[in-house]
C-alpha cells in the first residue's frame, strides 16, 4: 500500500513540475497599433541607407529622447529590466 502511495506522490509530484514548465515559456506578443507606428516613424527618422532595417550604426545615432519613446511603447528594453534580466540568469558559483 506505501509503495503505491509513494508512486502516485511521485507522479502528480512530476506532472506538476511539467505543468509548471510548460506556463512559463515566454510567448510572443504581438505589437500593438501605437508600437507599429512608432517603429514606422523610427524607421523613417533613422534609416539612412533605406533598406527598411537599421544596422548597428543607424541605432546609435537614435536620440535619448527617441530611445525613451521607444522604451514605453515596449519596443526597447530598458538597461535597468535588461540588466536585471541578465543577473536573473546568471548561474550561480
Amino acid at each position: 500500500m506505501k509503495k503505491i502511495l509513494i508512486a502516485v506522490a511521485a507522479m502528480l509530484c512530476a506532472t506538476a513540475l511539467i505543468a509548471n514548465a510548460q506556463d512559463t515559456q515566454p510567448t510572443k506578443k504581438k505589437p500593438t497599433a501605437e508600437q507599429k507606428a512608432l517603429k514606422k516613424e523610427m524607421l523613417e527618422k533613422y534609416d539612412t541607407d533605406k533598406n527598411g532595417k537599421l544596422d548597428k550604426e543607424e541605432r546609435s545615432k537614435i536620440s535619448a529622447e527617441d530611445k525613451e519613446k521607444m522604451t514605453k511603447a515596449g519596443l526597447l528594453k530598458s538597461k535597468k529590466s535588461a540588466a536585471a534580466a541578465s543577473s536573473d540568469s546568471a548561474p550561480a558559483k
